[in-house]
């Protein structure tokens, strides 16, 4: 058995060395990469430190048309079974206190050296510097039209796996470019927009928070409605906000093009719980509102709200009157900017988009339509937010279809 693998990131890599074992009976496994080195977008996953996967995984977490699609495939392949399979190949994880998991060594390069050693050893064929232009299916095979060093080729595989990404950070490779021939195929393929990426807003006075970083809970309206909301980290920009607290929710602009949106920023909504125990009892509350405050945001930004509420810095906690608390909280709170555009590709980390789910089947990703093509990663719709829960998926889905793979050539 002849396969085929085009994409050599995660979850292409992952496939090849699921599917090695057809290589001990005679078959081969090609893995073809268009730059001159694999692993290139792994390697700034995790701000370079990799986030492999996280405890909190959910279906809900994912934007997936079909949460039932994402509940099979994460009870297929869950933490346990990824974290195992990574222990295997020499990556040893560890768990930092949020539930987020990263490689013992800290780094993404080291993963990407074990990656290739463990692909060497393994007899994986690694194409790299080779763009394979289109594909298509003729007399049961597939054919690959491959272009290396301007020398224009046409091989033929028995089995293919589809690991090209979507057409976030196209500087790294990831172009879009095989979606046409999956169209031809007959798959669906469903608008693909940046996702994880900057919010661009009319930031109005809070141009003055420009450069500081707070953890808060954003939230993202339509006409009134709430599309979505997260909790995380953000900084405030020139343009807008950028970070995990609002690039999770980065894709619902894309989604709603002309459609005059709006993000809600909750700067205390971490730490109301406490401030309100203080404030429950006025009588009994000590120092001032600015000291209170204090405990959990920076100077700059406490002068800041409280100006914006037209109240006093000296105020003391058992002086504040209710009109006052109100008009602190809807600054701190409740505060609504217009969304004026999001993060394009370049600077977005995935993208919603691609094959839809349901033509893929996602206990083995191997296509309802297309008997023998595999779809992994990015490929098909499906996006995570921040904290390991793409690359989990990208891992796990190409872990999968080798699975699936080895286990037809032990059937033949």
């Amino acid at each position: 058995m002849k396969i085929a693998v085009i994409g050599a990131g995660a979850a292409g890599i992952m496939a090849a060395l699921r599917a090695a074992p057809v290589t001990q009976v005679g078959g081969t496994v090609s893995l073809f990469e268009h730059n001159q080195t694999i692993g290139r977008k792994l390697l700034v996953t995790g701000s370079g430190r990799c986030n492999l996967t996280n405890d909190a995984l959910d279906p809900s977490l994912y934007h997936c048309a079909d949460p039932e699609w994402m509940a099979s495939f994460l009870d297929r392949l869950g933490v346990a079974e990824l974290r195992d399979w990574l222990e295997r190949l020499g990556i040893p994880t560890f768990k930092t206190d949020d539930g987020w998991y990263y490689p013992l060594s800290q780094s993404a390069q080291s993963v990407v050296e074990i990656l290739r050693e463990r692909l060497e050893e393994a007899g994986i064929l690694m194409r790299v510097a080779t763009k394979v232009e289109w594909f298509g299916l003729k007399d049961d095979q597939f054919e690959l039209k491959l272009n290396w060093n301007e020398q224009k080729t046409v091989e033929r595989f028995d089995k293919l796996v589809v690991a090209a990404g979507g057409m976030a950070y196209p500087d790294l490779g990831s172009r879009g470019s095989l979606f046409s021939s999956l169209e031809r195929a007959g798959h669906t393929i469903e608008t693909i927009i940046p996702a994880l990426g900057p919010i661009y807003v009319e930031l109005g006075a809070f141009k003055a928070l420009k450069g500081l970083r707070f953890d808060a809970v954003t939230s993202i309206y339509k006409d009134g409605e709430r599309l979505g909301s997260t909790f995380g980290n953000l900084i405030v920009t020139e343009k807008g906000f950028n970070g995990p607290g609002v690039m999770n929710l980065s894709h619902y602009v894309g989604l709603h093009p002309g459609k005059e949106l709006q993000l809600q920023v909750n700067f205390l909504a971490p730490f109301w719980e406490g401030m309100a125990e203080e404030l429950a009892d006025l009588e009994k509350a000590k120092g001032s509102l600015r000291g209170l405050l204090l405990r959990a945001l920076p100077p700059k930004a406490v002068d800041f709200l409280m100006s914006q509420a037209e109240l006093d810095p000296g105020t003391p906690i058992k002086g504040v009157e209710g009109e006052q608390l109100l008009r602190l909280l809807r600054v701190a709170t409740d505060n609504r900017f217009k969304i004026t555009g999001a993060g394009d590709f370049r600077n977005s980390q995935v993208t919603v988009g691609g094959v839809a789910v349901g033509e893929v089947d996602p206990l083995t990703f191997e296509s309802r339509l297309v008997p023998g093509l595999y779809l992994v990663g990015e490929t098909n719709n499906v996006a995570g937010p921040c904290g390991g829960f793409n690359l989990h998926y990208a891992f796990g889905s190409g872990f999968l279809a080798g699975k699936h793979l080895t286990s037809l050539q032990n059937n033949t």
